[in-house]
C-alpha cells in the first residue's frame, strides 16, 4: 500500500512539476496561445459587447426576468471548472515546493530572500519561466473558460449580470499581467483562487445535477470571502516587503501589482453589491443564504 502511494506521488509530481515541457516553460508573445496585448483586448472588448448586446436584446424580448433554459450545461461546465482548478491547484502547489526545493542553496547567506519572501515578492528581474510560470498561464487559461459564468449569468437573465460581465474581464486581464510583467505573490494568488474554485464549483456541480445537498449552504459565500481576505493579505505582504524594505531592490511587477490592486478593489465592489443588494454572491458556484427559488438558478 505505502509502496503504490509513493509511486502514485511520483508520478504526480513528475507530470505536474518536472515533465520537461513545465520545467522549460517560457512565456512568449510569439509561441503561446492568446498571449499578445492585441488578442486580450481584442477578447476583452468583444465578449463585453457580445454580453451587454445579448442582455440588452433579452431585456427587450423577454419582458419579464425568465432565464432561458440551458439545460446540464452549467453543471457541465461546473464540473469542468472544478477538475481544471483543482489540477491547476495541485500543479502550482508542486511546483512552488519544487522551485524552493532546487533555489534554497542559493538563498543561504547569500540572498535576503526566503521562500516565504519569494512567494510574497518576487526578486526584480524574475523572468516568466519555469514551473510556477507554466501553471500561471494554465490559469490564466482558465480564466478564459471561468468567463463562460458570465455569459450564463446574461443568459439566465439574473440581476447584476453586467457586474459579473465586468468581474470575469477583469479576471482574465489581471491573469494576463501576471504573466507580462512577472507580477509578485500570483503564486499565493492561484492557489487560493484555484482552491476556493475547486470547493465552489464542485458544490455548484452537485447542486446542479440533482444530488442531495444542504438548502443554504453557504459554500460560495465562504470560498468568496476566503478568497478576498487571502488578497488583501497578500496585497499588504507585498506593500510590507516592497516599500518597506523588507525585500532588497523591491519586488517584480510592482508596476502592475498597482493595476492588480485597482482591479481587485473592483472585484471587490461587485461582491459587495452583488452580496448586499440579495444577500447572496453565487458567482463562483454554490448556494448561499439564499432562497428556494435561487437554487433553481445553480
Amino acid at each position: 500500500m505505502a509502496a503504490a502511494t509513493s509511486t502514485a506521488t511520483s508520478t504526480a509530481a513528475y507530470w505536474l512539476a518536472e515533465h520537461p515541457a513545465i520545467v522549460s516553460f517560457r512565456w512568449s508573445p510569439t509561441g503561446l496561445w492568446f498571449s499578445t496585448w492585441a488578442f486580450l483586448l481584442g477578447f476583452l472588448a468583444s465578449y463585453v459587447a457580445l454580453c451587454l448586446a445579448l442582455d440588452a436584446i433579452l431585456a427587450a424580448l423577454l419582458r419579464r426576468r425568465r432565464p432561458l433554459p440551458l439545460g446540464p450545461l452549467p453543471a457541465a461546465h461546473a464540473l469542468l471548472m472544478a477538475a481544471v482548478s483543482a489540477a491547476i491547484f495541485a500543479g502550482t502547489l508542486l511546483s512552488a515546493l519544487a522551485e524552493i526545493r532546487d533555489t534554497r542553496w542559493s538563498w543561504r547567506g547569500r540572498s535576503r530572500t526566503t521562500p516565504f519572501r519569494w512567494l510574497l515578492c518576487f526578486p526584480p528581474g524574475t523572468r516568466s519561466s519555469g514551473r510556477v510560470f507554466f501553471w500561471s498561464y494554465a490559469y490564466y487559461l482558465s480564466r478564459y473558460l471561468h468567463a463562460a459564468r458570465g455569459l450564463f449569468a446574461v443568459l439566465q437573465r439574473r440581476r447584476g449580470a453586467a457586474a459579473r460581465v465586468f468581474a470575469h474581464a477583469a479576471s482574465v486581464a489581471m491573469a494576463f499581467l501576471w504573466l507580462e510583467f512577472s507580477q509578485s505573490f500570483q503564486v499565493l494568488a492561484i492557489l487560493a483562487s484555484t482552491l476556493a474554485h475547486a470547493v465552489a464549483f464542485g458544490f455548484r456541480f452537485w447542486v446542479g445535477a440533482g444530488l442531495p445537498a444542504a438548502r443554504g449552504a453557504p459554500v460560495a459565500l465562504a470560498c468568496q470571502c476566503a478568497l478576498l481576505g487571502c488578497n488583501l493579505l497578500c496585497h499588504v505582504g507585498v506593500v510590507w516587503m516592497h516599500f518597506g524594505g523588507v525585500a532588497g531592490g523591491g519586488c517584480s511587477g510592482i508596476g502592475a501589482w498597482v493595476f492588480n490592486t485597482l482591479l481587485n478593489a473592483a472585484l471587490l465592489w461587485v461582491f459587495l453589491h452583488c452580496y448586499g443588494k440579495r444577500g447572496v454572491c453565487d458567482d463562483d458556484g454554490g448556494a448561499t443564504a439564499a432562497s428556494a427559488r435561487h437554487d433553481k438558478d445553480l
